[in-house]
């Protein structure tokens, strides 16, 4: 059981972060906050990386492995202050409950983390083998795992773990995600004359009704590959008198593991080959969306938006240490996966490194007006990180 000094301390690290506003690129007051904190609590050294990720580290007096708690500083943007009951900078505690944005997601996991090198390190007078290292990662929201790429590049972790809501159970693995954008092309014409063109958004509706009878793929434990219609958009837009040259859908794809760039693209293409095949005049093609946004310290993450699935066994050792340790400390923690994408899409998808996610909150509080987390989930996260490290660093 943590301290009512430790607690506090907690809490008030919490606070701190959450009363920063930090929309993904605008992360500075956080990072501060979380950097503040770190230089002031013994942490051996204190770096920031291109994008802005913060990252710290506590190292033990005798070799050993180097675990990663990984956690990111950017919230998604408070869209309607008038909906909140609580400031969504106000961090104002009520009934056990503190509210804010990023309260769940994930400030609060962050905060129960770093907290917990500290105290972990502290209790031991650094008497452990390894390093314990702590990211607070920027731009998650929109580009899972990108920014988390320079982390893992410094770093150089033998485990991971992802401080994402779980309620405080052990997820060992995720459905990652795609958007996949598929265009259509026509001829332009006036309107009053639409048999001189070829109007693209017609054929967008043919490869549209097509692609939705494309089977899903399965795996017997992530679920189901949903492939999911989320915009279209016309060109010229607004199209006045004009028949549209071109017209562009995007699709949200959730990944499974195993899947590739190529297997997700390749139904898709073939479809696209057997329409053209039948009408010569429909000219189509499938490819990834891209993206690029500014960082806090002037540079630019960008990346094509594929972030893969990734998956472990209940019985994989070092799963299996970690469950121990947290059921030799009376939790009784499940081991099930996340149903959203996280920064393990780089980690475990990308880089192979053992992964595993424990958060404080149900995941189902993200994104949500009147974000809060539960105190008493915040401590338990603090202490179940602790447990974590016992079970890695041995």
């Amino acid at each position: 059981m943590l301290s009512q000094m430790r607690t506090e301390e907690l809490v008030s690290l919490t606070r701190d972060l959450v009363s920063q506003q930090s929309e993904s690129g605008c992360e500075t007051g956080a990072a501060a906050v979380l950097k503040q904190y770190m230089l002031a609590h013994g942490f051996d050294g204190v770096t920031t990386d291109g994008y802005g990720s913060v990252i710290g580290k506590i190292t033990g007096n005798r070799p050993g492995p180097r675990v990663l708690f990984d956690g990111h500083l950017d919230t998604v943007p408070v869209a309607n202050p008038a909906a909140w009951t609580h400031d969504p900078y106000g961090c104002e505690i009520v009934d056990g409950r503190m509210y804010g944005r990023g309260t769940s997601d994930m400030k609060g996991a962050v905060a129960a983390f770093t907290a917990a090198a500290g105290f972990f390190a502290q209790d031991r007078q650094r008497d452990f083998p390894g390093e314990i290292c702590i990211a607070g990662t920027v731009h998650e929201e929109c580009f899972e795992g990108v920014a988390a790429r320079s982390v893992s590049q410094l770093v150089r972790p033998d485990y991971v773990v992802i401080g994402e809501a779980s309620l405080c159970n052990l997820k060992i693995g995720q459905r990652g995600r795609a958007e996949i954008v598929v265009e259509t092309f026509g001829t332009p014409a006036h309107s009053a004359n639409p048999d001189k063109g070829v109007n693209a958004v017609y054929a967008m509706c043919r490869v549209v009704d097509a692609i939705r009878r494309l089977p899903c793929t399965e795996h017997p434990v992530l679920g189901r590959g949903i492939l999911e219609l989320t915009d279209i958009k016309s060109a010229p837009y607004p199209g006045a008198s004009v028949v549209p040259s071109c017209c562009r859908a995007t699709y949200d794809r959730r990944l499974l593991v195993g899947e590739t760039k190529e297997s997700v693209l390749a139904p898709i293409q073939a479809l696209l080959d057997e329409l053209t095949a039948a009408d010569p005049t429909l000219r189509a093609k499938v490819s990834f969306a891209a993206g690029e946004a500014p960082c806090y310290t002037g540079e630019t993450i960008q990346s094509e938006r594929f972030f893969p699935a990734w998956l472990y066994s209940e019985q994989d050792g070092f799963v299996q240490d970690i469950l121990a340790e947290l059921r030799a400390a009376g939790c009784e923690a499940a081991a099930t996966h996340y149903s959203f994408c996280t920064n393990g899409s780089h980690y475990a998808g990308e880089a192979g490194i053992p992964t595993v996610g424990l958060g404080p909150s149900p995941e189902n509080l993200a994104h949500t007006d009147d974000e809060y987390i539960e105190l008493e989930q915040l401590t338990l996260a603090c202490e179940r990180y602790q447990a974590v490290m016992r079970a890695l660093l041995k």
